[in-house]
């Protein structure tokens, strides 16, 4: 029985071992078969699925009384156990998966969508911009009514110029197919004709900007008259879509080009007439290599949009250094020349104004005295009507002007100081200048038009360069407003107040001999600057000699000659 149980027990054979030596008694009569029961206990293992040694974590041990069947069928359970394990796990990885994908897919489909609004929306905005109304036009009727240069015919404009029919016609888009530069000096009614020609046809399809020196803030300004964020707004990185990477203002600017060209396309399907952009304030651009390349940058796109027909680009400069750079490459490029008012129109002007504001109409002298102080002069023009004292105001303004030059452009005398020499250059070359216009005038004798008034004395541009002996401070005189030359190349006082100062100035008595002083004093100074001294030493007793020229090649040859002895009396 102990033999009968040791065999049933499902336990490994040293166990057996152990139940044999519990009972001697059964030694001999179980040694013939122990090799028998040791291998249908194996075989028993074998067939359950276990092998020989101890029991593995995870086996299940057949039960006393429990047949082989039971145990396979237990142990098949604990297989398919094993397999419902596996199934809850694939089902995860498939659900992240899955998750996965659709969230890529949306993440993608929502950046696309938004990409593609964000385009739409900023052609929309930009093509707002062109619509009826416009923020400088705004600004305008903020500050008042400018003075009218309009109709010829309207009792309501005051001041009438020719000029500004072809303006009106550049504005309302019936002049196409070339861009436009106007040029004038400071005051002559530019801007003033440009606002006047936008109110016509109430900004739409014109946008209008004043340039800046900084291009970081000509490119705000572009910005802002085109509405156009230059990608500011984007949020694009939100969906993980990059936005135009961060370069100069200078492809900014062209990117806004871009978009303008798209909007001037649709306009001339539906419209037929051409957008028209003013770049007012040009001369403010530096004339460095970057005021250049944008400068450059903007006439060919103007060449382009001009040939085409898309959009006028109209540009408004004070200075002539900015028609110089433009004419080298312009082939479409129309000049405009802004000047003062003619006598005749000049004189009217006044009459009208101060019959209606202030009742009064001013006797022919009064008129004929301020139109020798000032000029035609709008801005000059505008500022006498509207005072009480019309003659006082013309001088203040002949002295501001005066003021202006000697603050720039006096001389100091033989006395300076050498380290104010490169600004003597300076101021002496536009006194030169001066006086040869002055000297002109006295030569020939002034002009006088009962039409047009007194034409002003002028010189061309490269005899006033070689008056001056310089090239290039003519640039400057005119960026400052006391020269100024037109689009002829004439160089000429900047305005009538300006000449009227050189006159008072040179008719100064002495004031030629101070000019000759000073220049003498700069000559004195700058061959100083050339000339080196050589000093000898210990040798005063001797008697040099110095031959040769070195200008005629010779050489210079230096001897010393002892002295020689006098005769004894």
């Amino acid at each position: 029985m102990a033999l009968q149980s040791a065999f049933n027990c499902p336990k490994s054979v040293r166990q057996l071992g152990r139940c044999l030596a519990q009972h001697p008694s059964s030694k001999p009569a179980a040694s013939a078969s122990r090799t028998q029961h040791c291998r249908l206990f194996q075989q028993k293992r074998y067939s359950n699925g276990y092998g020989v040694g101890p029991q593995l974590p995870g086996q299940v041990a057949p039960q006393p009384g429990q047949s082989e069947e039971q145990t396979g069928e237990k142990d098949t359970g604990g297989r398919q156990d094993q397999s419902s394990e596996w199934n809850p796990t694939l089902f995860k990885m498939f659900e992240s998966a899955a998750t996965t994908m659709v969230s890529l897919i949306v993440l993608g489909l929502a950046g696309y969508g938004y990409h593609r609004y964000y385009k739409y929306l900023v052609l929309q905005k930009m093509e707002h911009a062109f619509q009826p109304g416009d923020p400088v036009l705004e600004l305008a009727a903020l500050a008042g009514p400018p003075p009218s240069t309009a109709g010829e015919n309207d009792d309501e404009h005051w001041i009438r110029l020719k000029e500004q029919q072809k303006i009106d016609a550049i504005i309302d888009g019936t002049d196409r197919g070339h861009y436009h530069l106007l040029i004038g000096e400071k005051g002559t009614g530019k801007s003033s004709m440009l606002l006047d020609a936008m109110q016509k046809v109430d900004g739409e399809g014109v946008s209008m900007f004043e340039a800046h020196a900084d291009l970081e803030i000509f490119r705000v300004r572009l910005g802002k008259a085109l509405d156009y964020e230059f990608h500011e707004d984007y949020i694009g990185s939100l969906f993980s879509i990059r936005g135009p990477r961060d370069t100069t203002a200078l492809l900014d600017i062209e990117r806004a080009f871009n978009k303008l060209e798209k909007i001037a396309l649709k306009r001339r399907k539906a419209v037929g007439k051409p957008l028209v952009l003013v770049v007012n304030s040009t001369h403010l651009l530096r004339d460095d290599e970057d005021g250049r390349d944008l400068l450059e940058l903007i006439q060919q796109r103007a060449e382009q949009w001009a040939a085409s027909n898309l959009v006028t680009v109209v540009l408004n400069s004070d200075d002539y250094w900015v028609y110089e750079r433009l004419k080298q490459y312009a082939t479409r490029m129309e000049v405009l020349p802004v000047l003062d008012l003619p006598r005749r129109q000049a004189i009217s002007a006044l009459i009208k104004y101060r019959s209606r504001y202030y009742q009064e109409e001013p006797k022919p002298e009064i008129l004929e005295q301020v139109y020798e102080k000032i000029g035609g002069r709008l801005s000059f023009l505008n500022q006498v009507a509207r005072s009480k004292d019309m003659l006082h105001t013309c001088d203040k303004i002949c002295q501001a002007e005066r003021t202006w030059f000697l603050n720039n452009c006096w001389i100091l005398g033989e006395e300076m100081d050498d380290d104010v020499m490169d600004q003597q250059k300076y101021a002496s070359a536009a006194m030169v200048l001066a006086k040869a216009l002055v000297d002109q005038e006295k030569e020939r004798g002034s002009i006088y038009d009962p039409e047009t008034g007194r034409m002003l004395p002028q010189i061309p541009l490269h005899k006033a360069r070689e008056i001056m002996t310089r090239a290039d401070f003519i640039k400057d005189y005119d960026h400052i407003n006391i020269f100024t030359i037109d689009a002829q190349a004439m160089v000429r006082a900047d305005s009538v107040p300006m000449l009227n100062a050189f006159r008072q100035i040179c008719s100064e008595e002495g004031f030629e001999e101070h000019l000759q002083a000073t220049l003498d004093r700069i000559s004195a100074i700058e061959s100083l600057g050339r000339t080196r001294e050589i000093v000898a030493k210990d040798l005063i007793s001797n008697i040099y000699q110095i031959q040769g020229r070195t200008d005629k090649g010779e050489g210079v040859r230096v001897s010393i000659k002892a002295k020689e002895d006098n005769p004894k009396g």
